[in-house]
Parts: C-alpha cells; structure tokens; sequence
C-alpha cells in the first residue's frame, strides 16, 4: 500500500505501481518541478493507467453555486466563480499532462479526479463542464490518443464508495481548523 497525505488528506492506494504529491512544494524532493506551470496534487500509476488527482476542500462552496443566487448580481457572481474554478481545474489538467508528456510519462491512459468538497449536485454541474472543456476522449479527428480518458469530479463520500481500493481519510489536524 503507498500513502499519500496532502492538504489535510491520507489517500492510501491498495495496488498502485507509484503514487506521489505532485504538486510538490519542497524543491529538495525529487517530485519537485521548478517550472511556473500548474500541477495537480496527487499522481498515481497502476498498471493499466495514470490517474491525476486535484483536492479542493472549501468550507464555503456557495460562492460556486450559480443555483443559489438570489439576485441576477448574486448569480452572475457565482457564475464568475464557477468559471473560474473549472478553468483552474481544467489548466491544472493540461499542465500535468504536460509536464508528463515532458517526462515521457503518458504512455497509459489517464483519468482526471477531482475530489472537491461540493454537494453532489453542485460536483456533477462541475463535472459536466470539465468533461467539455479537456476534453475527455479523442476530440479531434486528427488526433491518435485521447488526454483524458475520464474525467470525475466527487466529493469524501461519493470517492470512497466509487474508489473503494483507494479509501480517503480526513487528517485530525484538518478538522480541527474548519
């Protein structure tokens, strides 16, 4: 079993080849990039595929549910926001795809995970929009392999019963502060 822990999570991956933080801050590890690009946190390999993987916990993710707004000001607000993480998300993706592709590490398919501490409901409308803007599958006609292969997006819950091989805990320490 390989253990990762990054942002107040422990991600323990059962039958992984190679799990690690990717987005590495310390530049003394060997993970470290350097280069002013975006990176998801977690990357894992298995035999069959790489699987890249951003967190996002938000104590307050009502600012990203357009939904919610009470006023076309309110909305349009939530709706800047909403845009603005799935393009955060969406160009975390590509850089890591990137920086993969620079080390010759794209040779499996790769699936894109999100774990994002939404309502299911909101996680979905998030999903839907990634999943157009990667995009997931070949999206040219031109094009020999695809870059995503899926796309997810799940919250604590829905990632434990979807990955039970790869079960997430909550760190004590980051309960604590929220």
């Amino acid at each position: 079993m390989i253990v990762v822990e990054v942002d107040g999570f422990q991600f323990n991956f059962t039958d992984a080849l190679h799990a690690f933080v990717f987005d590495e801050k310390d530049s003394s590890k060997p993970t470290f990039h350097g280069v002013a690009m975006k990176g998801v946190d977690i990357v894992a390999e298995f035999e069959e595929a790489y699987i890249f993987i951003e967190l996002k916990d938000y104590d307050d993710p009502s600012i990203y549910d357009v939904l919610g707004g009470t006023s076309n000001e309110e909305q349009k607000l939530r709706q800047d926001s909403f845009k603005w993480l799935k393009n955060y998300l969406k160009y975390k993706f590509r850089d890591s795809y990137l920086y993969r592709h620079a080390e010759e590490k794209v040779e499996k398919p790769v699936h894109y995970v999100c774990l994002i501490t939404f309502d299911n409901a909101l996680n979905t409308r998030m999903q839907k929009a990634l999943k157009q803007e990667l995009p997931v599958g070949k999206a040219s006609r031109r094009w020999v392999r695809s870059l995503a292969t899926s796309c997810q997006v799940v919250n604590l819950d829905k990632w434990n019963k979807n990955f039970p091989k790869w079960p997430v805990t909550r760190l004590a320490a980051a309960t604590e502060g929220a």
